[in-house]
């Protein structure tokens, strides 16, 4: 968060500002010193599902911070990390590096890195909305004297690191429902054309089939045919003898 955007928040006067990013950077400047195990910790902690997501937080940096700083400090806690320099801990020093090479590697591309910092943009409106419409209502209810939890500067920025983690978490679920309908179009279309290979190769074979028995049918063919002839024939020849041959001779009985 950048020093102008905590500064415009309505209500802050300029010296307790002050006198919280000074207490905001000394927590943060004790936090980046920590240890390797601890940093470990800090990057796999539960729900650092999430948390990860954003890159800055990963880094301990804030987001208006130029790209030679990030680089500096991304080469610092890959060092910590780095699981040659926790061989007590290799397995997890091994993600933990995983997370803070990613993070490096979105924010050093000045494409994701600008969608990055536009959450931010996008958080600290959305927040200073829901501030507006808090006022509105309280003016509404003739109770406009009455201050709000983001009159405090430290809850005020709270509320902008919150939405800022929800609409990472957005992303996020957007891109898996989005690579999960890419899988499955992928699925069904090779499914397809499986289905497609299996017929042709079904034509091929019955077609090659059906070539090589054509000489076999021919002969069958002419075999019935010569059959059926001599059938014929046998049974004229028989009906001819039948016709010829006298009838036998029955002596008279008395």
């Amino acid at each position: 968060m950048s020093t102008s955007t905590l500064r415009d928040q309505p209500g802050t006067s300029k010296e307790s500002f002050e006198d919280f990013y000074s207490e905001v950077k000394e927590i943060e400047k004790r936090d980046s010193v920590l240890t390797p195990t601890q940093q470990i910790d800090r990057l796999l902690r539960p729900g650092s599902t999430y948390f990860n997501l954003n890159p800055f937080e990963v880094l301990q940096i804030e987001p208006d911070v130029e790209v030679a700083d990030i680089k500096k400090r991304y080469r610092t806690l890959s060092i910590l990390v780095h699981p040659d320099k926790n061989h007590d801990n290799q397995e997890r020093a091994q993600l933990a590096f995983d997370i803070v090479a990613r993070a490096w590697k979105i924010l050093e591309n000045d494409l994701t890195r600008k969608k990055c910092l536009e959450v931010y943009e996008e958080a600290k409106g959305r927040t200073d909305h829901m501030i507006a419409e808090k006022r509105k209502k309280l003016k509404k209810e003739g109770r406009s004297f009455e201050p709000i939890p983001e009159d405090d500067p430290v809850k005020y920025k709270h509320a902008i690191y919150v939405m800022v983690m929800k609409l990472f978490a957005d992303m996020e679920r957007r891109r898996q429902k989005l690579d999960q309908r890419d899988q499955e179009e992928r699925k069904r279309k090779r499914e397809t054309e499986i289905e497609e290979e299996e017929r042709v190769k079904a034509d091929r074979e019955w077609q090659q089939n059906f070539e090589e028995s054509r000489q076999s049918r021919v002969n069958s063919w002419h075999d019935f045919q010569s059959g059926a002839g001599k059938s014929k024939k046998t049974k004229k020849q028989k009906h001819m003898t039948g016709m010829m041959v006298p009838p036998k001779f029955k002596p008279e009985t008395r």
